[in-house]
């Protein structure tokens, strides 16, 4: 092992606005000293996901069979029926509501796409 995974850092046009979607979506903390350029939040578990501002921010373009939604996070739900409503709620767009048995795709307020995922 060379090293351990610390964060997940999303890059988007205003870490004050995005984060507390992930905040919402995801529970946890702020860590103290978060600004307009960076945010970090650590979930339940002690998992962080960070926040940095990209002035130039272009979104991922999913689903687009020429280009790479780049990476993408997967949230466990008990229960995707009810956790829909709230995502869409906090901002989220569905992108993909597929005949999949185990997950949907969305996308958060500045265009990250993410999946609810749930045991079938």
């Amino acid at each position: 092992m060379i090293g351990r995974l610390r964060s997940v850092v999303l890059d988007c046009p205003e870490p004050l606005a995005l984060a507390p979607f992930y905040k919402e979506l995801l529970g946890g903390e702020f860590l103290d000293g978060g600004d307009e350029t960076w945010v970090v939040l650590v979930d339940p578990d002690g998992r962080r996901i960070a926040f940095q501002k990209a002035d130039d921010y272009r979104p991922p373009r999913f689903p687009d069979p020429h280009g790479s939604q780049q990476f993408h996070l997967d949230v466990l739900v008990d229960d995707v029926e009810a956790a829909q409503p709230r995502v869409l709620e906090l901002g989220a767009t569905l992108v993909e509501s597929n005949d999949h048995d185990w997950f949907r795709v969305y996308t958060d307020p500045v265009g990250h796409p993410f999946c609810l995922v749930w045991l079938s």
